[in-house]
């Protein structure tokens, strides 16, 4: 299929070329939508937002959870040349007037459920722009499109606003042109090798740039389909793989904890389990390291390939990737490059060889254009010549894989000797009774800082803290091992799924 400049240029195409093909599913509320609905959605979402006084460049905000409308008032705002602004439902109600604030955001879309929840937001929300319930099982657009007259949309027009997360300070907002959309949904493609035949699964919310570009553009670029429930659910995930004749779908470790965690009690038929290790190409995990020993054992118990990827909402999703089987799949590495070019740095700008850490820097098309009213951290970000710093820090090998060892803020120095906390968590993973686990840094007086860590237990399994943390010291010896380990319900995560590590040492001391 030609390359598309545009998501309205694409949306049309695809709905010239398969009208009557299945693009949607929503289980939750037994709806389908085609290749043909989604675009005639579009078209009258146009009409809708144009009534309301919506135009070319402004934003539209979504509180919404997954959906048969979500997805059409997303795709159908970038159809109509505004940009959607996804909003974070667990982010807290001082983010999300923060986020409707700054993003000057005229029209917010909001689930009943969310309505009620954040009614003081809501309302004030109402006194400054235009706000609608979303109710997915039915939603009132202009049944006639005769009078629509669209404006012209640019590849480096603006297509979505998504706010980032952050350990500190205020979360900043993403800027991704209809070029950085396309550009993050064909890497997905192409990773893949996705196409009109495949059946994703998508159980992230789509203000997670992973469900958004991967899932939804991803199965909209491929000319394939998506199902869509509402959330995840342990008890549903495989029946519902083999229900919809799902044939790829996308995690992050913490369902993949999960999955395993509650794999004997939930149990799965025969005929499940042969659809499993027939139909489904492979899953794919991004968003988070995953620990080799989880990944393996993963493909063990399931009988499904997990491919880990890496992706970024700066990046539009993904950057790098392991390729599909005959190509290699290393353990604890999230590929190799894919759309886009990848190099590690120094400290000093310089690239550094094979084998030596450094941070990762991206450049390519699906790169952000700029941060929202953030001309400093633009400009931090982002070189002159177009890499993007991601703050990641990762080592290459000599064939070319990525091996991530850590954040640059998170980077724990002890001693003055480097200590990678995803080398700790590695360990900590190592022991039978660990679901997950982050090491951190405290400020030390003589070393300058000191390693802790915090594990969740797996369910049903009891072991007091000094006994993981003597085990830790076993492996790793006593001056990279964790001083305490502080046994926790759950790890803070941000909506990508990522542990918060810097918020670990307020929790815990």
């Amino acid at each position: 299929m030609a390359k598309c400049s545009t998501l309205r240029e694409l949306i049309d195409l695809q709905a010239s070329a398969r009208p009557e093909q299945t693009y949607l599913i929503t289980p939750e509320t037994d709806q389908q939508m085609s290749y043909g609905q989604l675009q005639s959605h579009a078209q009258a979402f146009s009409q809708h937002l144009q009534q309301a006084g919506i135009k070319k460049g402004d934003k539209v905000a979504m509180l919404l959870d997954n959906g048969y409308w979500t997805v059409a008032i997303m795709l159908g705002t970038m159809y109509a040349g505004a940009a959607i602004v996804p909003m974070n439902a667990v982010a807290g109600a001082s983010v999300l007037d923060y986020v409707l604030d700054h993003s000057d955001s005229q029209l917010l879309f909001v689930s009943p459920h969310y309505q009620e929840k954040y009614s003081e937001l809501v309302d004030t929300a109402a006194s400054k722009m235009t706000v609608s319930i979303v109710d997915q099982s039915s939603f009132e657009l202009p049944e006639s499109t005769d009078n629509l007259v669209l404006p012209e949309v640019s590849t480096e027009d603006g297509a979505v606003l998504i706010y980032t997360s952050g350990t500190t300070g205020r979360p900043k907002g993403v800027q991704l042109s209809h070029k950085n959309v396309l550009a993050g949904a064909q890497n997905t493609v192409d990773a893949h090798q996705l196409n009109d035949t495949d059946r994703g699964l998508c159980v992230l919310p789509l203000y997670h740039i992973n469900a958004e570009i991967v899932s939804v553009l991803g199965a909209l670029v491929s000319g394939g389909s998506l199902v869509l429930p509402p959330k995840f659910s342990v008890s549903n995930f495989w029946p519902l793989i083999a229900e919809k004749e799902c044939t790829w779908f996308s995690l992050v470790p913490t369902i993949v904890a999960y999955l395993l965690d509650h794999a004997e009690r939930e149990g799965i038929t025969p005929e499940i389990k042969d659809y499993l290790s027939n139909k489904v190409k492979f899953g794919r995990s991004a968003s988070a390291p995953l620990s080799p020993e989880m990944h393996k054992e993963f493909e063990e118990r399931f009988a499904v390939l997990l491919i880990e990827t890496m992706g970024l909402t700066e990046t539009a999703a993904q950057i790098l990737s392991n390729p599909l089987p005959p190509g290699k799949i290393k353990y604890g590495s999230p590929g190799v490059a894919v759309g886009n070019e990848a190099k590690i740095i120094d400290e000093h700008g310089n690239e550094c060889p094979r084998g030596v850490s450094g941070e990762l820097m991206i450049r390519g098309d699906n790169v952000l254009s700029a941060y929202y009213k953030n001309e400093a951290a633009t400009k931090e970000a982002i070189t002159s010549d177009n890499w993007l710093h991601t703050g990641d820090l990762a080592m290459q090998d000599e064939e070319g894989y990525f091996f991530i060892t850590g954040r640059l803020k998170e980077l724990i120095i002890k001693g003055g000797e480097n200590i990678s906390p995803r080398e700790i968590d590695e360990v900590l993973f190592n022991h039978s009774a660990v679901l997950e686990a982050a090491a951190f840094a405290v400020d030390h007086r003589e070393y300058g800082q000191e390693v802790m860590a915090c594990v969740v237990l797996k369910q049903d399994m009891s072991v007091d803290c000094e006994t993981i943390r003597a085990f830790a010291e076993a492996e790793l010896g006593k001056f990279k091992a964790p001083q305490q380990v502080y046994i926790m319900d759950e790890l803070p995560k941000g909506p990508s799924g990522k542990v918060q590590r810097l918020k670990l040492a307020d929790l815990c001391l």
